[in-house]
């Protein structure tokens, strides 16, 4: 995601990293970040592994219409990058290995919606 967004010219400073301690914890921290006023976009990066229950689809669910929910109201590009995989494998493979970089998606999506927001706030 970092390269992505420093290849379409944001700078480390405009485009820092917060960790947060697990993905139920993304939708609090996007929430508290949109509200800062310089910010105008945010990209949220995770990994929810299936294990021997449904916990996963619960905390997935929750935080992908949090993060849906917060992008609408507040009119702010958020781009999710929820990895939902099932095994460690999976994860690794999504994230820059055999089946694709999440991270570099999500931040691509950004940047376009970012781009469209201004071609709609010129009047298209």
């Amino acid at each position: 995601a970092l390269q992505t967004l420093a290849e379409a010219g944001y700078s480390d400073q405009q485009a820092p990293v917060i960790r947060v301690p697990g993905a139920w914890e993304l939708p609090t921290v996007v929430s508290q970040i949109i509200e800062q006023s310089d910010i105008v976009a945010a990209v949220a990066l995770g990994c929810v592994i299936r294990g021997e229950t449904t916990h996963d689809e619960h905390i997935n669910r929750a935080v992908s219409l949090a993060l849906m929910n917060m992008g609408t109201e507040k009119r702010i590009p958020i781009a999710f990058g929820l990895l939902t995989c099932n095994t460690l494998e999976q994860a690794i493979n999504r994230s820059g290995g055999t089946v694709g970089n999440k991270g570099h998606e999500a931040a691509g999506a950004v940047i376009e919606l970012l781009r469209l927001q201004q071609k709609i706030d010129a009047g298209i």
